[in-house]
């Protein structure tokens, strides 16, 4: 029978034998802990010009993404921050090439911090991941949970100008008839599980609307020889061995957007209805969650 227990919580801030830099080594030696996505180590107690040193700095294996991290046992607090947030543009500036994100990971990260945060994150691409530390027979477990996700501004389908709406017609002329009847055939799987939606023909992509309201959980962009798929979904090992498993045309992820990009030629709609149809349910709950 499974034994069923409520596992015991500890500081890790007041703990004799683990420190900053115990946690430091532990994400440094399986980056994967902080659900950051397939992240390799780039430095560690990187030196900053008159500014301390950086505790970690990480890059995803595919995007090129570069992560500014900083540790911090106990609460989180003003210099830590600005820290988190001075490194970053440090390594932004020498690094023009990369695209950065800075991120803070503490043991408690209080409601005054978040709302301190939320006043400029969007500005700064900043992720907040709260750590927690339970004792087990094992040793001590260690539990990241992200608590403030990168808010992106001006996202192109949300607010656009009268004017950069177009028509089937426009579509037709930039893709061909083949590759805009599949975003047809994801209308229609879409309105098999969540009835209501129309496409929505705009300048740069064809989107979702319902309810008089965009609702561009998915988005289409049809080519003259295939039609790229846009979900808004979170980057997550679970998905990427979905997409992987199911021998999808991975465009890899964009993470400035938070999408996946698939590419679907003539055919594949049909021949992987199933699992697009779990992946749009996905995106569909976590956009409108």
């Amino acid at each position: 029978m499974v034994n069923l227990f409520k596992p015991e919580r500890i500081n890790l801030y007041n703990h004799p034998e683990i420190t900053e830099k115990v946690i430091q080594t532990k994400i440094a030696e399986d980056p994967t802990i902080i659900g950051l996505g397939d992240l390799v180590l780039k430095d560690k107690e990187r030196i900053q010009p008159k500014a301390g040193r950086l505790d970690l700095l990480m890059q995803d294996t595919e995007t090129n993404r570069r992560y500014e991290i900083e540790i911090q046992l106990g609460k989180t607090d003003e210099s830590h921050i600005i820290r988190t947030i001075e490194y970053w543009d440090i390594e932004k500036k020498r690094y023009p090439m990369y695209d950065h994100c800075a991120v803070i990971i503490a043991e408690d990260i209080t409601s005054r911090f978040l709302n301190v945060i939320s006043l400029f994150n969007g500005y700064i691409p900043l992720i907040a991941i709260q750590m927690n530390a339970f004792k087990t027979q094992e040793g001590i477990a260690l539990i990241f949970t992200r608590v403030l996700d990168e808010l992106h501004l001006g996202l192109a389908d949300e607010d656009e100008e009268p004017k950069a709406i177009t028509n089937r017609e426009y579509w037709l002329k930039r893709g061909t008839e083949a590759t805009v009847k599949m975003a047809d055939q994801i209308l229609d799987i879409i309105n098999s599980f969540k009835p209501g939606y129309e496409l929505k023909y705009n300048k740069f992509y064809i989107g979702l609307f319902k309810d008089g309201q965009p609702n561009n959980f998915a988005m289409m962009r049809p080519k003259k020889n295939y039609m790229r798929l846009e979900l808004r979904l979170p980057k997550s090992s679970d998905t990427d061995i979905i997409i992987e498993e199911h021998e999808l045309d991975d465009m890899g992820y964009d993470p400035r957007w938070g999408v996946y990009r698939i590419r679907f030629n003539k055919g594949d709609i049909k021949k992987h209805e199933i699992i697009i149809k779990s992946l749009l349910t996905m995106a569909e709950e976590s956009f409108n969650s």
